[in-house]
C-alpha cells in the first residue's frame, strides 16, 4: 500500500534489490544494512545503475534512521525477537510497518500507528526470516563500529 510520495525505510538492504523495487514506487527510500560489504556493494549498485532516490547506510537496523524520520511506511526484512521500538517511533501516524516477529517461530505483522501512544498490531502469516543482528552480535564483535 505504497503511495508515489510515500518514504520508506527499509531494514535490510542485501543486494539492493528491494530498494530499487520501491524506488520505482515511492519519492525516497532508505535502506540499512549491518553486514559492511553488503551495504557497500548495494551502494555502489544502485548508483550505477541510476536509482537516485535511495540512500544507502551501514548501520543497526534496530535503531533506524532517526535524521531522516519520520516514515511512511517501514519494512524490515530479518526478524527480530521482539518489535523494535525505534522503528515504532519513527513512523509516521497512519504509517505502517511490515516486520517478521519471533525466533523459531515467527509472524509476519503490519503495525500501524493509530497516535503517538497507540499502535495496531495485525497478524498476517507465519513465516521464516532471518534473524535480525545487533551490533554487538557481527560488526563490534569484529572491532568495527557502526556508522551513525
Amino acid at each position: 500500500d505504497l503511495d508515489p510520495a510515500d518514504k520508506v525505510l527499509e531494514i535490510g538492504t542485501g543486494s539492493g534489490y528491494q530498494a530499487a523495487v520501491l524506488s520505482v514506487l515511492t519519492q525516497e527510500v532508505y535502506t540499512i544494512e549491518i553486514v559492511q560489504s553488503l551495504a557497500e556493494s548495494a551502494m555502489e549498485r544502485l548508483k550505477k545503475l541510476g536509482y537516485d532516490n535511495v540512500l544507502v547506510k551501514w548501520g543497526d537496523g534496530y535503531q533506524g534512521w532517526t535524521e531522516h524520520a519520520p516514515f511512511d511506511r517501514i519494512i524490515v526484512t530479518a526478524a527480530p525477537d521482539q518489535l523494535p521500538s525505534a522503528l515504532i517511533d519513527q513512523l509516521k501516524i497512519g504509517g505502517y510497518l511490515v516486520i517478521p516477529v519471533g525466533t523459531y517461530y515467527q509472524q509476519l505483522k503490519v503495525i500501524t500507528k493509530l497516535n503517538e501512544n497507540q499502535i495496531e498490531e495485525e497478524n498476517i502469516i507465519p513465516v521464516r526470516f532471518v534473524p535480525m543482528v545487533h551490533p554487538k552480535d557481527s560488526i563490534r564483535d569484529k572491532g568495527l563500529e557502526v556508522e551513525r
